[in-house]
């Protein structure tokens, strides 16, 4: 847990947040504590604590406290003559009057966010709307009441969670503020959830994604090139194509699967249970996806694990964060995705699997 103790300006920051969060520079805003799930084999993350929820009353002092940073900005921007122009000067002298800024973990992110106009937020750590849903919306009408200049307001989310919560339910935590859900997919293979111990279902991926589209949110869903090694790639991209397609997303990304050190699933492959896929490989797996998806959502590759190249050396897929729009450009990704190929054979590029050497 990052936190800073005795501090007038105190406020629990997390680690992890989606690469489009950070483009945007959210503001990240702790609900609840690491991962209630915490079994994937492939996952590394939220390994160092146990999940909590954290209390109605922790999440608004944290929020009273980011907005005590940013009047304190503004204070000292008057002060100086600046207007309320938050500029080098006055952050200057806000470290001046505060030392301990220096160290806080989350002042670069605050600062940041007020510079970009605080028009997001993004609610840590791995599963916000398995907190009450009562409580959830309470601290989301007040982060919206405290901060009205936010946008957009995002979380992760497991499909399981969004399944078991009513349609009502997920209503009432989208009208109170909750715009965008962030959800792990990985694969739509049943065989190969129960391989890395997803904890849930393909049908549970459609009902929690299809609800929660209903319920009005826009929705990212993840899905892992690679994930099933060689044995399983078949399986792995057309199931993975049925279960998007069940959903139609707002958007589909996707986070190319490397075998993580000290992970269940790195021993897999590292003993040769399980072989990775080369660059080419992988190519192919997304191809046949792609071939098959029938949906009218946005297609990204916003992480640096889409890796491969063109024939000019450069990256193959734009690494925007809204990717490519289907079905309109579901011609040029698979055109796209031939060129990488052809690339591919000129110049092989393996998957980075040198975690077995």
């Amino acid at each position: 847990m990052e936190t800073e103790k005795s501090f007038k300006y105190q406020f629990e920051t997390g680690i992890y947040r989606p690469p489009s969060e950070g483009g945007s520079y959210s503001l990240l805003l702790r609900f609840t504590r690491n991962c209630p799930w915490n079994q994937c084999t492939f996952c590394g993350m939220y390994k160092e604590e146990k999940f909590s929820f954290r209390s109605a009353e922790e999440i608004k002092s944290d929020i009273d406290s980011i907005a005590a940073f940013c009047a304190g900005l503004m204070t000292i921007s008057i002060e100086l003559g600046f207007k309320g122009e938050i500029n080098r000067a006055v952050i200057m002298e806000m470290i001046h009057r505060e030392p301990v800024l220096n160290t806080h973990s989350g002042f670069i992110m605050v600062l940041n966010w007020l510079l970009a106009g605080g028009k997001t937020a993004f609610l840590q750590d791995a599963n916000s709307p398995a907190m009450q849903t009562e409580t959830l919306v309470e601290v989301l009408k007040y982060l919206r009441i405290t901060f009205p200049s936010l946008e957009r307001v995002t979380s992760y989310a497991r499909s399981k969670t969004l399944a078991r919560k009513s349609l009502e339910e997920l209503k009432a935590i989208h009208e109170a503020g909750l715009d965008r859900l962030h959800v792990g997919l990985e694969t739509g293979d049943d065989e190969l959830l129960k391989r890395v111990k997803k904890g849930v279902t393909a049908a549970e991926h459609m009902e929690g994604g299809k609800k929660a589209m209903e319920a009005g949110f826009q929705l990212s869903e993840y899905w892992m090139p690679g994930l099933g090694g060689k044995e399983g790639s078949e399986a792995h991209a057309l199931n993975t194509a049925q279960v998007l397609n069940a959903i139609s997303p707002h958007y589909i990304r996707s986070r190319p699967f490397v075998p993580s050190p000290g992970t269940p699933i790195f021993e897999d492959f590292a003993s040769g249970v399980c072989y990775p896929l080369t660059g080419a490989e992988q190519l192919q797996e997304i191809k046949l996806m792609i071939e098959t998806l029938e949906v009218t959502s946005r297609v990204c590759f916003d992480h640096a694990g889409n890796y491969w190249l063109n024939r000019r050396g450069r990256l193959l897929f734009t690494q925007d964060y809204e990717g490519y729009r289907f079905p309109n450009e579901k011609s040029q990704v698979l055109t796209l995705i031939e060129e990488g190929l052809e690339a591919q054979r000129i110049r092989p590029q393996a998957i980075r699997n040198d975690f077995l050497l």
